[in-house]
């Protein structure tokens, strides 16, 4: 192996005990815990270097990075997330590479969404992203929709062609009652999935927690936990 596989390699086994010890602490099998590494800022020399560690689910969060970056690993079995806040004028590149959006937020985009993703004979599945901090506006300061807009939503989705409605994301809230509180909001998005799964059963992924926190998003019930700098490491600051 290469250094920088063997660091992947040991950064990942630790990543991986964290997953496992936080499932045995909350009393659920490993299985029912998915690690998405977020590639975000790293080359496809590491996404393929991940592949062939076993790493199944890599995330991006910006488009201009992510296209030639999936174009590149497009031979590797990975499912591919869009993560970051999405403009409507990037929906055709993003539809020809992501499995899933998981940055769902407005109804503007799910009718983009869905045009382009019957064009290209897709199938795409789609997260509604929550905002705990959602302001007046029912806007979160890094995306994402205020609770009392998810079923609205989620129906847009269910019932627009070429999309999936598969579940809810969050991002733990930096402003608001939950700032500071990470088990409390991931607690919370577990109850709003439940409230969405009755009328739609099927969407019952719930995408939480990071490298800092995906102990208490396991503990909460998140079915995918979203890790990049305890995989890659620290990211080169941007700009």
């Amino acid at each position: 192996m290469t250094d920088r596989k063997d660091e992947l390699a040991e950064n990942l086994a630790k990543v991986e005990r964290r997953i496992a010890d936080a499932c045995a602490a909350a009393g659920r099998a490993r299985e029912e815990v998915t690690l998405i590494v977020v590639t975000k800022t790293y080359p496809a020399d590491d996404v393929r270097m991940l592949a062939e560690l076993g790493v199944c689910h890599v995330a991006e969060n910006r488009d201009q990075d992510a296209a030639p970056k999936a174009a590149e690993c497009s031979d590797l079995p990975l499912t591919w997330h869009f993560v970051g806040q999405l403009q409507t004028n990037k929906v055709r590149s993003v539809v020809g590479y992501a499995d899933m959006v998981q940055s769902v937020d407005r109804a503007r985009l799910v009718t983009a969404l869905s045009k382009e993703a019957v064009r290209q004979g897709r199938e795409l599945g789609c997260l509604i992203q929550v905002a705990l901090d959602a302001d007046e506006s029912g806007r979160g300061e890094r995306g994402g929709v205020g609770p009392e807009g998810i079923e609205e939503l989620g129906e847009l989705v269910a019932r627009s062609p070429g999309l999936r409605l598969d579940g809810l994301m969050t991002v733990a809230p930096l402003t608001g009652p939950y700032a500071g509180r990470e088990q409390a909001a991931f607690e919370r998005l577990m109850d709003l999935s439940t409230d969405l799964r009755r009328a739609h059963p099927a969407a019952n992924m719930v995408s939480a927690g990071m490298s800092a926190d995906l102990e208490q998003a396991v503990a909460a019930g998140a079915t995918h936990v979203r890790v990049g700098t305890a995989v890659l490491g620290v990211r080169a600051r941007l700009g």
